[in-house]
């Protein structure tokens, strides 16, 4: 598809000795065709998932860039779409072969970008696999081990190729670890509270990164009560004293709340989840940024 681009030009002077020459002389138009820009090519390895589905009706919504692949191990075959409960099928169905998929996208030289929603022993291989097929990798998969990324980051130098490997993609997360990152250099004593519907990987992600965030400014935080027993005043992450405390009941939502004190006040921050949905614009942002990266990307918040 091309777009056309027309420029009308009339060769009328208005200086008047050269006027009763050109007056006679038609308007002509000069067009050139221009190549529109192509939408991102976006597949969604994970696609099955709760998280996967929000992300393909996301990318579908979103402009400048479209589905063109699902990949997982359940609902094999079934069109995406309908997986999604979108009101039209994508005539997209879903494959258990990311191999296959990057093949398919790659022979159409569209800018492509794999999103990976799997689980932390395949990313390795799943983003080599991408940049094998000149595509760049959006990676939310919690709880991938350093030496992962460290690896991942190794290749991508090597292949000038970009990858983003995002510990959340909520906004309002990476919010929360800004604004307690600058209240601690205000305050010295801090405990992070968290709640959670399920006891799986405690403490989270977030209230974890939280925790490694504050340590790496090198203060130590609760002196006044840094021997007092661990299990009866939460989980210590690191040697600096900040706890992490994990409520688990049905039914609750994701929240996490870091609380500061100081002479005569206290100071709380707090971010809930309550949908998948919160994922979503920070996802659409990755994917943006991501097709501009050579090399490794740590942490949505360095596009923020």
């Amino acid at each position: 598809m091309v777009a056309l681009s027309c420029q009308f030009h009339h060769p009328i002077n208005v200086v008047l000795k050269n006027y009763r020459r050109i007056k006679s002389k038609p308007a002509t138009i000069f067009c050139s065709a221009q190549p529109s820009q192509s939408n991102i090519k976006v597949i969604i390895n994970g696609a099955a998932k709760e998280i996967g589905r929000a992300a393909v009706i996301a990318v579908t919504k979103a402009r400048g860039m479209e589905v063109a692949g699902a990949v997982d191990s359940y609902q094999v075959g079934e069109d995406i779409g309908k997986v999604c409960d979108m009101e039209d099928p994508l005539e997209i169905p879903i494959m258990n072969d990311l191999t296959m998929v990057l093949g398919s996208i790659s022979q159409s030289k569209s800018t492509g970008v794999v999103v990976d929603l799997t689980e932390p022993s395949k990313v390795y291989d799943n983003v080599k696999q991408a940049i094998a097929f000149g595509m760049n990798s959006v990676v939310y998969v919690p709880r991938i081990k350093l030496e992962t990324v460290t690896a991942l980051s190794a290749f991508c130098d090597k292949a000038s190729m970009g990858c983003l490997v995002a510990p959340t993609l909520s906004i309002g997360s990476i919010l929360l670890q800004q604004a307690a990152i600058s209240a601690s250099f205000h305050y010295k004593n801090v405990e992070i509270v968290e709640s959670r519907e399920r006891p799986t990987d405690l403490p989270s992600a977030d209230a974890s990164q939280i925790a490694n965030n504050l340590s790496n400014l090198g203060q130590i935080y609760n002196r006044e009560d840094i021997s007092t027993d661990v299990l009866a005043r939460g989980q210590v992450l690191g040697e600096d004293g900040v706890r992490v405390h994990s409520l688990v009941l049905p039914g609750l939502p994701a929240s996490t709340t870091v609380y500061f004190s100081g002479p005569g006040e206290v100071y709380s921050l707090k971010h809930d989840i309550t949908d998948v949905q919160c994922l979503m614009p920070g996802l659409i942002l990755a994917i943006r940024r991501v097709v501009r990266l050579k090399n490794l990307v740590y942490g949505l918040e360095k596009f923020l």
